[in-house]
């Protein structure tokens, strides 16, 4: 996923660009996003029926998610993906791969003609849906600041499976004593 995020709050740092401030909402440039574009690529895995992780990155190639891939999926497991070019050396990695292709209309598919579509990268797309609904009342996040959002916005996700367990580990965590500096 994309998300626009500029400079929020930080002028400097637009000045340190090289352009102009922009007056009016924040607009990223078409097509794939990067950092420097304003357009920030957010990298989502998430286990069906599971947690989610998600990382802001400067870019997307398959150098940039490949030691993150590595680190938070097990060799061996079933991915699903779209069509995007990015995930084509998943098997090279270890990986079986699935993917839809959307650019065809094809967004679940059942390759074993169980009636059950097994093939959709839907959970993702649900979750992509839900972190753009809490995103827009902020109107504009700053790309320094946008890790902190994507970070609590995961933690609340993968919490909401512990149920009433939520607000006393909320707690323990605000209430628990500092480590001094």
């Amino acid at each position: 996923m994309y998300i626009v995020a500029g400079h929020k709050g930080y002028p400097k740092s637009v000045v340190e660009k090289g352009r102009q401030g922009r007056r009016r909402r924040l607009k990223g440039a078409r097509g794939r996003g990067t950092a420097d574009k304003d357009k920030p690529p957010v990298l989502g895995i998430i286990k069906r029926n599971g947690e989610v992780f998600v990382q802001m990155l400067n870019n997307v190639q398959q150098e940039s998610i490949k030691p993150i891939i590595e680190a938070n999926v097990k060799k061996g497991s079933l991915v699903y993906s779209d069509e995007y070019c990015i995930y084509d050396r998943l098997e090279e990695w270890g990986y079986k791969h699935e993917r839809v292709c959307h650019a065809k209309k094809e967004y679940a598919r059942d390759d074993d003609g169980d009636g059950f579509c097994e093939v959709h990268v839907n959970t993702i797309e649900g979750f992509w849906s839900l972190l753009r609904s809490w995103l827009r009342p902020h109107r504009g996040i700053s790309q320094e600041r946008l890790p902190l959002y994507l970070g609590f916005f995961e933690y609340v996700h993968n919490a909401r499976t512990r149920g009433c367990a939520l607000l006393p580990t909320l707690l323990r965590i605000l209430l628990s004593p500092r480590n001094p500096p």
